[in-house]
């Protein structure tokens, strides 16, 4: 095997903060190297870092490789983390003083935790335990597919967040997210437009990225956007009928469980509700057959 202010509308809840950046090596040189069945990931598909892991597991196929534990939507101590990390986090970092958050990867041998930073593990399970997946990060493609992450969080996240922090009242007056906002969905429309996948024939890490930004924007962003902003966002149909596409892959539909995306959101959420809720472009339940 080849082992490769007004208002906040969305309160980011307790994620791993990156304070663990181990990487899993090429060979028995490095401290971690790939080995089957050494490690484990912990992940809340609830929270979208950890969706986009759990469809690059699925992807490579790596159930057996590397077993997944899968944590509820809600955590379940008061400091916004697990209970069933904590030991992890303690044998790693003694006395350690944050949430036992999600995603970790953890070395079985050892019982520590490898890495917590969600860029560091995609790269290291598309790279490292890659299998007979696909390949994900192909050396020609790594600086377009860093490109679309950055439209993806920069340009779709965040302008969606901020448009939603403005609030109804204050939309006219500032147009800056949306307008940022629509010219990015309006790139990724004309890209699939005339091909099946972001960067062409191939479906790779870029698409990932794509999906788990999709399903934000239309599971928990269009909380707090108006009827108009969500109708425009909805006016991208290639792009929506990809997502749903995608949907229908076992690796994709899987771990897309809306009433944990809900449940999350709602803990965590102290914004408005706006016109668009009430306006979901994909039947998410339906695509994913």
């Amino acid at each position: 095997m080849s082992v490769v202010p007004s208002v906040v509308p969305s309160v980011v809840p307790a994620t791993a903060a990156p304070a663990f950046r181990g990487r899993i090596g090429r060979d028995v040189h490095s401290g971690h190297y790939a080995v089957p069945h050494r490690y484990r990931l912990h992940l809340a598909p609830a929270d979208p870092g950890c969706l986009g892991v759990a469809v690059t597991h699925g992807l490579l196929g790596l159930d057996d490789t590397l077993p997944l534990t899968v944590l509820p939507a809600l955590a379940d101590t008061s400091d916004g983390g697990y209970a069933a990390l904590r030991p992890l986090y303690e044998a790693s970092a003694h006395l350690y003083p944050g949430p036992a958050a999600a995603p970790v990867l953890s070395d079985g041998w050892t019982g520590r935790i490898v890495s917590t930073h969600v860029p560091d593990i995609l790269r290291d399970l598309a790279l490292r335990f890659r299998g007979d997946g696909p390949e994900l990060l192909p050396e020609d493609r790594q600086e377009a597919i860093s490109a679309v992450a950055d439209l993806c969080e920069r340009s779709v996240n965040a302008a969606a967040q901020r448009a939603g922090e403005l609030g109804l009242d204050d939309t006219a007056a500032h147009h800056d997210p949306l307008t940022v906002l629509f010219a990015a969905l309006g790139s990724l429309e004309r890209r699939l437009a005339r091909r099946p996948y972001v960067l062409g024939d191939a479906l790779t890490a870029a698409d990932v990225t794509v999906w788990v930004t999709l399903v934000q924007l239309d599971t928990v962003h269009r909380w707090h956007l108006d009827a108009a902003a969500m109708e425009r966002v909805a006016a991208h149909p290639a792009l929506w009928t990809y997502a749903a596409r995608l949907a229908a892959l076992p690796a994709f539909g899987r771990h897309l469980d809306l009433d944990a995306l809900l449940d999350r959101h709602r803990a965590h959420c102290r914004g408005r509700e706006a016109a668009g809720a009430a306006m979901r472009i994909v039947d998410w339940t339906a695509a994913r057959g």
